[in-house]
């Protein structure tokens, strides 16, 4: 027994040894063909099908939306009034004009405060030297939404940018930048290009909620990133040209124009403020809350419009330009009877519609000529809006005096139509 329990564990022992010592066999990469699963499979089939039909839907959804917007636009009506008892001039030609170019379109932008301000700097140029010098209307948009940009970083993104402005912009611009002729600085990559900012104000805005998003505030940086996008769409504007033989600077130019730009008056008429004194004109495009607007009584107001056409002064002029009395097709605007009889218009009916946001400032053009017609006072517009395209008279509107009365909001004109005014503002 002894013995057989020794020969055991000597079997044991032998088998450890082998074991221990006899090598692994290396492992191999096989590839197995995998077996489907066919709930698994299904299942998958079932989820693809089913999207598909929702891509399907949706994309039927999507077209049936686009084609009710086409039928709805086709079927959209604006309301506008008749022309019983109106009776315009007969074109502009019969107007007393004072100088201005030819009206130039603004497309696809919001700049039309820059062509009707640019417009009237024109005209000044011309009264006080005799000089008809086209000047450019993309030079001072490009430095506005660079300076609302700015402002915007500094502000932490609670600031306002867009394309518009207001016409007393251009004082604090070209007292910094100056100004260049139109041949310098046209605002479009390509000779014939049409002015088209929506692409331009898409990328910036996008940049603009961008560095909100994530909190990069880094002036100079966001400042260079913004250049680069404004001259992306518009061009760099230049730092030294030449003008008639001479190379000069902006600010050079701005010299030789015999224009002072602390010479010109924004006004407004409303009985929110005191009149005769310097306010703030409340609307979103006076971004940088200006305080310079003369206000004074409507009857005031009106009455240095009508001295200025006398006397040959153009006036910059904004204010409300979407009313059923105005129409492109006719080249015309005035106060319908259902609106408001003549004879109630005055301050506190125009308070009224300022107010209630019925009289808002939507558009800005230039008064350029001046006519008594059957009893009214009739002014030619200049205008850079698409609207202005409409009828026979490309680029111009002939505006009756009430619609002045109780539209218009604010103007700029020359001090010299001012001098009596002045000595009665207070602080």
């Amino acid at each position: 027994m002894r013995r057989l329990v020794i020969l055991a564990m000597a079997g044991i022992l032998f088998m450890g040894v082998s074991l221990q010592s006899a090598p692994d066999e290396p492992n191999k990469v096989r590839y197995v063909q995998s077996k489907p699963d066919a709930v698994l499979e299904q299942i998958r089939k079932d989820f693809m099908e089913l999207i598909k039909k929702q891509q399907e839907e949706t994309r039927k959804i999507q077209q049936r939306h686009k084609q009710e917007k086409q039928e709805q636009r086709k079927l959209r009506r604006n309301m506008k009034s008749d022309f019983s008892g109106v009776h315009p001039p007969a074109s502009p030609k019969v107007f007393k004009q004072i100088f201005h170019f030819p009206p130039q379109a603004q497309y696809m932008t919001s700049t039309c405060w820059s062509f009707c301000t640019t417009s009237f700097f024109e005209s000044e140029i011309f009264r006080l030297t005799g000089k008809k010098i086209k000047l450019s209307e993309m030079w001072t948009p490009y430095w506005e939404l660079l300076a609302k940009c700015r402002r915007y970083i500094r502000e932490r993104g609670n600031s306002y940018v867009a394309g518009g402005g207001e016409s007393n912009a251009f004082q604090r611009i070209w007292k910094k930048h100056g100004v260049v002729p139109a041949e310098a600085y046209t605002g479009v990559l390509k000779a014939g290009d049409k002015h088209n900012h929506m692409p331009m104000m898409k990328e910036l805005g996008t940049y603009l909620e961008y560095i909100k998003a994530n909190d990069l505030w880094d002036e100079t940086e966001n400042i260079r990133h913004i250049t680069l996008i404004l001259n992306r769409h518009m061009g760099a504007p230049p730092e030294r040209f030449t003008w008639q033989g001479n190379e000069m600077t902006p600010q050079e130019f701005l010299k030789t124009t015999g224009l002072n730009m602390d010479d010109y008056i924004s006004t407004m008429s409303t009985s929110y403020y005191p009149f005769y004194t310097f306010q703030e004109f409340r609307a979103p495009d006076n971004w940088w809350h200006s305080k310079d607007y003369l206000n004074l009584p409507l009857n005031v107001w009106l009455k240095v419009i009508r001295l200025a056409m006398k006397d040959g002064y153009s006036v910059n002029i904004g204010g409300d330009t979407s009313e059923p009395g105005k129409c492109g097709e006719k080249d015309i605007a005035f106060v319908p009877s259902f609106d408001i009889p003549t004879n109630y218009i005055n301050q506190d009916s125009r308070e009224f519609r300022i107010y209630n946001r019925t009289t808002g400032d939507d558009h800005g053009i230039h008064m350029v000529g001046h006519t008594r017609h059957r009893g009214w006072n009739w002014y030619l517009i200049k205008d850079s809006g698409r609207s202005a395209r409409k009828g026979r008279f490309d680029g111009y509107y002939m505006f009756r005096e009430d619609y002045i009365k109780l539209k218009m909001l604010t103007f700029t004109v020359h001090k010299d139509m001012l001098q009596d005014i002045l000595p009665k503002v207070t602080k």
